[in-house]
């Protein structure tokens, strides 16, 4: 995920998202850097001019994209999450990077506090769409937030991910979890964006996963 504390989806994300995983997370960012997605969401960005002003880095994990926007010329930031573990590990690595004054970390379900979160230049939302069943909330929500950009990424509609996606969560569901992804229709997705009066400024892809950026149009 890249996502309180005591609704039923922040138990489902406590439950994936644990304090092992996060501290993994992070071992992996301070060592190789931004993974695949991350990295074209930031290079997707910087393409089109878009980094600058606030970010609402939504589902920010332990803040990586957060991190690398700040960077790079965001100059305040609001990093939502609904796993308590990754909240404290991105916190923890803001003050050693000395952001700590230029970044918010919120524990909590983006679609339960939405209302009490300030719009923001740029609205992210990294690999967060697939957890949820449905996206159109989620994305309606994430697109009023947005003042210029929405950046998003989530996977792509095939065959063979779908199948990659059955499998996994075939695990969870064997191993007792209750967390899933989902795999949305991207055309589906599109058309809700640009009827909100935005379009699309970049697309990037890698095998399984999609990255867009979509700019509100003046």
């Amino acid at each position: 995920m890249s996502s309180c504390c005591c609704d039923e989806y922040g138990t489902k994300a406590d439950e994936q998202f644990t304090g092992e995983r996060a501290e993994s997370d992070l071992a992996d960012y301070r060592t190789k850097g931004p993974d695949a997605t991350t990295r074209l969401l930031r290079d997707s960005l910087a393409a089109t001019g878009a980094i600058a002003g606030s970010l609402l880095d939504v589902g920010a994990g332990i803040g990586v994209l957060t991190f690398e926007l700040l960077a790079r010329g965001v100059t305040c930031a609001t990093a939502i999450d609904a796993s308590a573990a990754f909240i404290t590990v991105g916190s923890r690595e803001a003050t050693r990077r000395g952001c700590a004054e230029a970044v918010r970390f919120v524990h909590d379900d983006f679609l339960q506090v939405a209302s009490q979160i300030p719009s923001a230049s740029i609205v992210t939302l990294d690999r967060v769409i697939c957890c949820y069943p449905r996206y159109e909330t989620l994305l309606t929500e994430a697109l009023r937030h947005a003042n210029r950009y929405l950046a998003l990424s989530y996977p792509r509609d095939l065959i063979y991910v779908r199948a990659a996606n059955i499998v996994s969560n075939a695990r969870r569901r064997l191993a007792g979890r209750q967390f899933r992804t989902y795999v949305h229709s991207a055309a589906d997705m599109e058309a809700l964006i640009t009827s909100a009066g935005f379009s699309r400024a970049a697309r990037r892809r890698t095998l399984g996963w999609c990255v867009d950026v979509y700019e509100r149009n003046q």
